[in-house]
């Protein structure tokens, strides 16, 4: 009798075992699962560091990137399989419309970083000090002794950036060359005496710097008229020029996701907003949005 009560606890456990797995995967949670994200190209330096730091802190939790224009990635979030995108500027009432319609719920979304427009030249270059009047006139076409190169000539952040903040709505000029890619920009102007680069400010960081205060040694960063300074002076894209606005190219870094429940992508945005999110931003050379930055002296090397 007492064998057979062993019998049938053991066959009752089975199937509450099978029952209670059905045999599935588990579902999804804010610790376990993978997820497509959408990112600008830009910022892939950056976002590569904080998924690696992410899924080192959450093993079971994977995020795929797909680094692509803006404008794709705007594309990618109507659909299903993307959860997530990172891109330089929030939803339009009418694209929150869109999502409230269509996939009943509003998507969250919030700032970042700050991040810049960095104007590179060759290292040979007799002039890294522009005026805004010198890079308006680059990019319209009416400078012809330089080239200027970016990464695309649509759908990509930096462009929809030139013609919306710097040429005011105007075209690029024809003479704009496209490289396919932020670091194709680099190797350009590096290898070119008349280019003129304009790429994130994230890819041109010495990462050698301990300090995180120099730049690359492939390309020279340009210095740019001061927005906010005291007489005419000229300031280059580090950190507190972003933070006060000295520099005149800021953007801004925003998060917009779709996700109605606490997963992967949930847990993956406040990574992003919280202390170790916010310093591997401002590791990267951004400003981060969600925390303080410190001033402090250091010496710059020339």
């Amino acid at each position: 009798m007492k064998g057979k009560g062993i019998l049938i606890g053991s066959v009752v456990a089975a199937l509450l075992a099978g029952c209670s797995t059905n045999g599935k995967k588990p579902q999804e949670t804010s610790t376990y699962g993978t997820i497509n994200i959408s990112v600008d190209e830009s910022f892939k330096p950056v976002i590569d560091s904080q998924i690696k730091v992410f899924e080192s802190s959450f093993p079971d939790a994977h995020i795929i990137a797909h680094y692509k224009p803006e404008a794709e990635c705007l594309r990618d979030l109507t659909t299903d399989s993307t959860r997530m995108v990172i891109v330089t500027r929030p939803l339009s009432l009418q694209e929150e419309k869109f999502y409230v319609d269509s996939f009943h719920l509003t998507p969250q979304e919030g700032p970042l970083a700050y991040d810049a427009i960095s104007v590179i030249v060759h290292p040979g270059a007799k002039d890294s000090i522009l005026d805004m009047k010198d890079v308006v006139d680059m990019l319209n076409g009416t400078d012809t002794q330089h080239q200027p190169v970016m990464d695309g000539l649509s759908a990509t952040s930096t462009v929809r950036y030139a013609i919306d903040s710097i040429l005011k709505g105007a075209p690029l000029g024809k003479g704009v060359k496209a490289a396919p890619s932020s670091m194709a920009v680099v190797d350009y102007v590096a290898n070119n005496p008349r280019a003129v680069g304009f790429i994130g400010v994230s890819w041109i960081g010495d990462r050698s710097d301990p300090n995180d205060t120099t730049f690359s040694k492939r390309v020279t960063v340009a210095a740019l008229e001061c927005t906010g300074c005291l007489g005419k002076t000229h300031v280059r894209p580090y950190q507190l020029n972003i933070a006060w606005k000295r520099y005149p190219l800021v953007r801004s870094l925003y998060y917009i996701l779709k996700e109605n429940f606490s997963g992967v992508g949930s847990n993956f945005a406040n990574f992003l907003q919280y202390e170790r999110g916010q310093l591997i931003f401002q590791k990267a050379y951004l400003v981060p949005a969600r925390m303080r930055l410190e001033e402090r002296p250091v010496e710059l090397s020339k």
